[in-house]
């Protein structure tokens, strides 16, 4: 499928208008020298709707919109509780956790942990997550990003990749979390509306012609088993989703982590005015998060029954960009780009701060925040780059990108879950119980992977949790180091009447969608 001029100009409007855009917000406010907390935190000024679409827009990259939709493509409806889940992840996080991190004016994860323990676990995490942002994250967007921009364009997908690194670049380098957080309004917009006009495409082409009603009923009545909410054991899917488990068990701790203490993700929450607004934005995401499934896995089922013999599933999205007329094909073209470069800038701006933050800035104190600013525009640049060089060797052979990012990040999340949560609500967890935890995770998890490889990986989540919980709370026990208090205590968790009403209604929907595809 080859885009149109009229398409190709649509597209270069929106990618012009996108850095001018960013270029303007970065001058607008900038008075004197840059800070740290200026560039890393957006100079904590973000307003809620800034920061519930900024979440979004981090959140929804190539790996879902177009690793999600291939795994509608193949497991169904199932796989949407990753978004479903992750809607009440997000109200909990916003009542439980944002209080906690916004009293100590943390501007990364690890310096939390700092605050908590010592800085053996900050240079500890801080370590791994910059790894695993640049070698699982960055990787799986850049290439599920060239594959699209291939199957879409007939661009080659090495150029697709370094267009879309360029063009993220272009956006989020100069400007830091500020540019990316307010142009991540506009990438919502273009990915909601035109993700759900892909959606009603498809559904129409479906029933061919007769509406989106017809073709959802179509789909319902000739692939029911895409419709299960809750897989059997027998369902050659179960493996990737354990039945009960996506509602009681593993998927919860990668929720967890991924929403409460994944740095690209709370980091914007991180940069609000205050913590009313920062817990209206995740009200706001969480709504959003609903819909996802709409956008992402419901043209992914309609592949099944319009592109049956795709030779791989992450091409269901990408081959019904074709059902979309000229000029109209350029404006979601433009959405899923949009997705994808905002997740990349959140992501490189996420992996600056952390290594300026965490990893350069105890070595070499007292330097001006200018210098700190120009080494975090370096590593963000640097990571780009390594991520390019290593995503097709790394992602090439995969069919369901998706699953192996959940798969390879399920081995550390249980412990991550574990010092985290140890830390803000048992004052006597210590660093040494943290380590435990951090160590035991990836130990436990690739043993029980290989002496145990039929047990589902969501599950062998959940079981490593707990396994590191006990060994976390004896070892803490037993050691002598002393240990802080818990900065949970003296937090006043109370909400908003507003926030609680929209936790109230995101449960009730929730209850409604179980209940309707169980």
């Amino acid at each position: 499928m080859q885009l149109e001029n009229i398409d190709i100009t649509i597209f270069a409007f929106y990618v012009i208008a996108l850095i001018a855009i960013a270029s303007w917000i970065s001058r607008r406010d900038h008075h004197g020298p840059e800070s740290t907390q200026d560039y890393f935190l957006a100079n904590k000024s973000l307003p809620w709707w800034a920061i519930g679409a900024s979440l979004i827009a981090s959140n929804i990259s190539a790996e879902q919109i177009i690793g999600m939709s291939g795994s509608g493509y193949v497991v169904g409806l199932a796989i949407a509780s990753y978004e479903w889940m992750a809607a009440i992840t997000l109200l909990l996080v916003g009542k439980y956790f944002l209080p906690i991190f916004l009293k100590q004016k943390i501007y990364t994860m690890p310096q939390y942990l700092l605050q908590r323990y010592d800085h053996r676990v900050r240079t500890v995490m801080a370590i791994f997550w910059v790894a695993v942002y640049v070698f699982v994250n960055l990787t799986a967007v850049l290439w599920l990003g060239g594959l699209a921009i291939n199957t879409v364009t007939g661009v080659d997908w090495l150029s697709g990749m370094v267009f879309l690194a360029l063009f993220s670049v272009a956006y989020s380098l100069y400007g830091g979390l500020k540019a990316v957080a307010f142009t991540d309004i506009i990438q919502v917009v273009l990915l909601v509306l035109g993700g759900l006009m892909l959606s009603y495409l498809s559904l129409n082409a479906v029933s061919d012609g007769n509406g989106v009603i017809a073709g959802f009923a179509r789909l319902t009545a000739e692939l029911p088993s895409h419709f299960d909410m809750i897989l059997s054991s027998e369902n050659p899917q179960y493996m990737n989703l354990p039945g009960i488990s996506v509602l009681i068990g593993g998927l919860w701790i990668m929720n967890i982590s991924y929403w409460g203490f994944n740095q690209y993700i709370i980091q914007r929450a991180l940069a609000a005015k205050n913590l009313a607004e920062a817990q209206k934005g995740i009200a706001l995401a969480a709504y959003l998060k609903l819909l996802m499934p709409i956008i992402v896995v419901l043209p992914g089922i309609a592949a099944v029954v319009l592109h049956p013999n795709l030779s791989a599933a992450d091409k269901a999205y990408p081959s019904l960009i074709a059902l979309m007329p000229t000029g109209l094909k350029g404006l979601i073209f433009a959405a899923l780009v949009a997705a994808i470069v905002s997740s990349l800038a959140s992501m490189t701006n996420s992996i600056s701060t952390i290594f300026t933050m965490d990893i350069y800035r105890p070595i070499r104190q007292s330097k001006s925040e200018k210098h700190y600013v120009f080494v975090g525009r370096i590593a963000a640049f640097s990571a780009l780059v390594l991520a390019l060089a290593i995503a097709q060797p790394l992602l090439g052979q995969f069919d369901q990108a998706f699953q192996y990012i959940q798969e390879f990040t399920g081995f550390f999340t249980p412990g991550i879950v574990v010092i985290f949560l140890t830390g803000m609500f048992w004052r006597k967890a210590n660093a040494n119980g943290a380590l435990t935890a951090a160590l035991g995770s990836a130990i436990l998890s690739l043993v029980l992977r290989a002496w145990w490889p039929e047990l589902p990986f969501m599950d062998r989540v959940g079981l490593v949790f707990v396994i590191c919980l006990l060994l976390s709370i004896l070892v803490s026990s037993l050691s002598n180091k002393k240990s802080d208090l818990a900065l949970a205590e003296n937090i006043d968790f109370s909400t908003s009447k507003s926030f609680n009403l929209a936790a109230f209604g995101c449960v009730l929907v929730l209850v409604a969608l179980y209940s309707t595809w169980w």
